[in-house]
């Protein structure tokens, strides 16, 4: 078996919030993972999606990109972004 050649291996402090909440179209359960890993940017897991995205409020103001990155139809994703904009 050969070495392991890591590009990083760190243990970083992190402040993670759950939040789940009922939109118009449909349910949100979302872990956010705050960090100094991603220079300000938000680990959003959507737990029941089993999908996840590195968001900053740069990425929200990106047309498609919650449609794109956690598979949501433009109404939901617009729950989404909402409520993201009150976080970050």
């Amino acid at each position: 078996m050969s070495e392991r050649f890591f590009l990083y291996d760190e243990t970083v402090t992190t402040q993670t919030r759950f939040v789940s909440f009922v939109g118009e179209n449909q349910r949100h359960d979302l872990a956010l993972v705050f960090s100094d890993r991603y220079y300000g940017k938000v680990l959003v897991l959507d737990i029941l999606r089993n999908l996840f995205a590195i968001i900053g409020r740069d990425d929200l103001d990106e047309p498609g990109y919650l449609e794109y990155a956690y598979k949501m139809d433009e109404e939901t994703a617009e729950e989404l972004r909402q409520f993201l904009y009150e976080i970050m």
